[in-house]
This record gives C-alpha cells, structure tokens and sequence, in this order.
C-alpha cells in the first residue's frame, strides 16, 4: 500500500489497514469494468457516496455506524479490486471468503463490528440497487426499460439528488476522505447522523 503498510490477503490484520489506503485505491478503480460515458472513469469511492446518500435518505432513523458501514461497503475493492456480479457468481465462494476476511479487518480497524447485521446488509444492498439503477441508465447505456428488469423502480430518489457525473479519482479520493472523516467525527461526538 501506498501508506507503506502491508497487507495478507488470506489473513488481513486491521492493524494494517489505513483509509487513505482505502480512498486511493477505490478513487482508482472504475465500475462497470469502465465501460461508462465521461471523461473519467465512475470508480467504486464515488459509488460508495452514491451508496451512502441513497442510504442517509432513505433511512434516516440510523445512526453514524450504520453510515460507515454503507460508506465502506464495497472497501475491500480497494484490494481486490471490483468485479462484475455474473462474474463473481462464477468465481463463487473463495471470492467471498477473501472479500469477507478484508470486511472484517476494515471493520474492526475503524472500531465497527466485523460485518453488519443482516437488517442493515439488506439495507445497504437495496441502496446500492438503487445506486446501480441509477449508474446504469445514466452512465452505462442501459434504457430505463432494462434497468428496471434488472435494478427494479426506485421510489424516493432521483439522480439529480446524487453525485453521480463522473470525477477525476483525485476528487473522488478528497471525497471519500472527507466523508469519512464526518462520519468519524459524528461517531466520536455520539451524534445521529
């Protein structure tokens, strides 16, 4: 890593995971394989603010944990990088595994537990359905007619409210940080979000 730590993949140590680490590398990694309109690549960290926005409106009854969670939900791409659905379905489970390993570590770095509870997984999955739906028909060529078969209709949410034109990854990065940092900040006053 760029931060000079070093990380076992079969065996991650929270100790050696870093959120600029973890910025850098998602600010780096591009969604849909790239294959987006713009000048730059949609990548994952502006995805996981798509995601944790669609997530903060749509829930609001939870707290920082559960935003840090959302925020951080697709973290260990900042290792493995990030790979289409039909594709992890036919990689199967030591894809998880590995993925489930650098969650807990990420998790537990940042004092969370090492995996969210199965409400709040549902939670953040349906969001990040909706941040896909929303990826899709703006940024991926999908019709609306395509995206709902795949995605479903989001109720409650549109794209103007997202951030979701593509930025250069160092924007991206800048915001992840500080996303992040906000977060933090609210957990460490033990203010609702």
């Amino acid at each position: 890593m760029l931060s000079g730590r070093r990380l076992d993949l079969l065996d991650p140590s929270p100790l050696d995971v870093e959120i600029s680490d973890i910025a850098h590398g998602l600010a780096r990694v591009a969604r849909w394989n790239g294959q987006t309109r713009g000048d730059h690549a949609f990548s994952v960290a502006q995805h996981c603010l798509v995601v944790e926005e669609i997530f903060k409106r749509t829930n609001p009854a939870f707290g920082p944990d559960a935003l840090q969670m959302t925020l951080l939900h697709d973290a260990p791409e900042y290792v493995i990088g990030d790979m289409i659905s039909p594709f992890k379905s036919v990689v199967g489970g030591g894809y998880k595994a590995v993925e489930q390993r650098l969650e807990a570590a990420i998790h537990l770095r940042f004092g969370l537990p090492p995996h969210p509870s199965r409400e709040l997984k549902a939670l953040i999955k349906k969001a990040d359905t909706v941040a896909a739906y929303f990826e899709a028909t703006e940024l991926a060529g999908f019709s609306i007619t395509e995206a709902r078969k795949y995605f479903g209709q989001p109720r409650g949410i549109s794209a103007d409210m997202l951030p979701i034109e593509p930025m250069p990854a160092l924007e991206a990065q800048e915001k992840m940080l500080a996303r992040f940092h906000e977060i933090e900040a609210m957990r460490g006053a033990g203010t609702p979000a």
